[in-house]
């Protein structure tokens, strides 16, 4: 068995305002609670929901994107493309937006979010890198970032190979000279890259596509990265070594690492120091890892013999850069995807993640939002439901002014905790948690922030049950602890409030509530009743409500001991009014209730 937390403090149950069912539409939310044994009704809060004004939401696309990207954004919504946006006049627009699209040019900074007044969702970020994107802000703002980080990785690896061959040949420089009427053969001899060993610094998508196509042409490929699995490095016949290992045994480098505090300058004059004099390096992955300055000194001092430049620190770069302007340096304008192929794969891949993403689906490139593979997204699918159902119902029955602190949630399943991958369910839970009772928008991607700055402390524990792991998990339980509730029967024998869960033929279901067994769908409206357990209650509870033209979709009786207490489940189709629950709350055995909306 093991436990983890890593949200820790307080937050108090308020005003609910806005909450959000799907990471884009809010829905509208309703709570009331009724307790028959102190003879007073808990006040109604009712939540009305934001919606658009306009059936389609808005996208602007504020770089160039391939035909078929913009059709497939056109059938869902309104797009609006305009380029070369000033800072200004894109704050300016986004107000008007629900998602925004950008390539590497466009900078979106905390400015735009908060300029959005909390209607932008989604940013689609054309491409793999997220650097030009203040991600801190979108996950504080609940805007979800996606990218398209498979479209163009063959098009980024091809463009890395020919820089690699076309610097160890000098060709770029060669063209130059026979188009100036110079035939120097002799200038421009080449090296050979057979037996040649090559550094792959950054052994993801393209790293590792990069590192099979330099295989082909003869290289031994050595890598770097400390994220890589060491078995696929393998697969592909390619030794993990450390930094300083790989970088100074390599004839060549190529770099395909992101962009990050960690790395930004990760080239300057220490580490090229400790390479071998005459190595020659690639760079088709960002500008800024590497220290430009300190890579001019290497090549004038002879440390690197050559460069084959695709980024650059700054784009474009000054008309006097040094380095652009150097004989041993070969540039090209950020070509790395610039096929005609990449492009359109990359309009259309970014456009289903925007469209997914409003749509409320969990778009599998989300790059600040707990991600998993997608098979196991998809075998997790019901259980993401289950969780949030279960989050948003427990702190509905939280009551009193003591704020939430702890929230312990235990799954328990026969899988091994470490092939079970709770990460989505946790965000879902914290979202379901959040969601009701917070002042600001609540989505998958903010959730956690959100949750934080109210000081919630999430454990996690599991528990491992005998039997077939075939089936991911078997229950979730939520539990509140040091709270008082305002359905007391919630409240478990060691003191929590307590809500359990399970899925059943694809759909949630909830099990127990405290101490008492139920088995309902948790679908649309709740009552809950604790009642005396004898004959006649279901049809006391069933004619008021439908004297009100109140449809019960599902109802369930849980009990412990016969003709002593027992728990009602009703599941409604529609909001019963205040006259029908005043009723059901004035049947003589009924000990209290609460109506909770899903």
């Amino acid at each position: 068995m093991a436990v983890t937390s890593s949200l820790n403090s307080v937050f108090t149950p308020t005003k609910p305002t806005h909450f959000s069912g799907k990471l884009s539409f809010p829905s509208p939310f309703t709570t009331a609670n009724f307790t028959r044994r102190q003879n007073r009704r808990a006040h109604r809060v009712v939540v009305f929901a934001t919606v658009f004004t306009d059936p389609k939401p808005t996208v602007f696309v504020a770089e160039k994107l391939g035909k078929a990207g913009l059709e497939l954004l056109k059938t869902f919504a309104n797009v609006d493309c305009a380029y070369n946006l000033s800072p200004e006049e894109l704050c300016t627009k986004i107000s008007l937006c629900d998602a925004l699209i950008v390539r590497s040019g466009t900078k979106v900074t905390r400015e735009v979010f908060e300029s959005s007044g909390g209607r932008l969702k989604v940013v689609g970020r054309a491409g793999v890198g997220i650097d030009n994107v203040d991600m801190s802000a979108a996950t504080e703002h609940g805007c979800l970032v996606v990218n398209a980080p498979t479209a163009n990785t063959i098009a980024a690896a091809e463009h890395g190979i020919a820089l690699l061959t076309a610097m160890a040949r000098n060709i770029a420089q060669a063209d130059a000279s026979v188009k100036a009427g110079k035939w120097q053969r002799s200038k421009y001899v080449g090296v050979s890259l057979v037996g040649k060993t090559l550094a792959v610094m950054g052994f993801g998508k393209v790293g590792s596509e990069v590192a099979r196509r330099a295989k082909g042409l003869g290289m031994h490929v050595i890598a770097h990265d400390p994220y890589a699995p060491a078995d696929r490095a393998r697969a592909i016949g390619v030794d993990l070594l450390t930094f300083e290992e790989a970088i100074s045994i390599a004839d060549f480098i190529s770099l395909h690492m992101p962009l990050t505090p960690a790395t930004s300058r990760i080239f300057n004059d220490q580490a090229f120091s400790q390479m071998k004099k005459g190595v020659r390096i690639v760079n088709v992955a960002r500008g800024g890892v590497i220290d430009e300055e300190a890579l001019v000194r290497a090549l004038d001092s002879g440390i690197v013999a050559q460069a084959a430049l695709d980024v650059f620190t700054e784009e474009l770069p000054p008309k006097d850069s040094r380095l652009v302007l150097h004989e041993n340096v070969t540039v090209t304008p950020h070509l790395g995807a610039s096929t005609a192929e990449a492009q359109e794969g990359v309009a259309i891949e970014v456009a289903e993640a925007v469209v997914g993403a409003l749509k409320g689906e969990l778009a599998a490139t989300a790059v600040n939002a707990p991600m998993v593979p997608a098979e196991v997204l998809t075998e997790l699918a019901p259980f993401l439901t289950l969780s949030e159902k279960l989050g948003r119902l427990a702190v509905q029955l939280v009551g009193g002014g003591n704020g939430v602190q702890s929230v312990k949630v235990t799954y328990a399943s026969a899988r091994d905790p470490d092939d079970l991958d709770t990460r989505m369910l946790r965000a879902m839970i914290t979202k379901g948690l959040t969601g009701p009772i917070s002042s600001v928008f609540i989505n998958l991607v903010n959730a956690d922030f959100t949750a934080k700055q109210r000081g919630l402390r999430i454990t996690e524990e599991h528990i491992l049950l005998d039997g077939s792991p075939e089936n991911p998990l078997e229950l979730i339980q939520v539990q509140i602890a040091n709270v008082e509730s305002k359905f007391a029967t919630a409240i478990s024998d060691s003191g929590e409030i307590k809500v359990e869960g399970r899925v059943k033929d694809g759909k949630p279901h909830l099990t127990k509530v405290g101490s008492f067994g139920v088995d309902v769908s948790m679908e649309g409206s709740l009552i809950l009743c604790r009642q005396v357990d004898q004959p006649g209650m279901i049809g006391s509870v069933g004619n008021i409500l439908g004297e009100e033209n109140v449809n019960v979709s599902f109802m369930s009786v849980g009990r412990i001991t016969p003709r002593k207490q027992a728990v009602m489940t009703i599941g409604v189709d529609e909001e019963p009014s205040k006259e029908a629950l005043k009723m059901i709350g004035e049947i003589p055995e009924v000990e209290e209730f609460v109506f909770l909306k899903l």
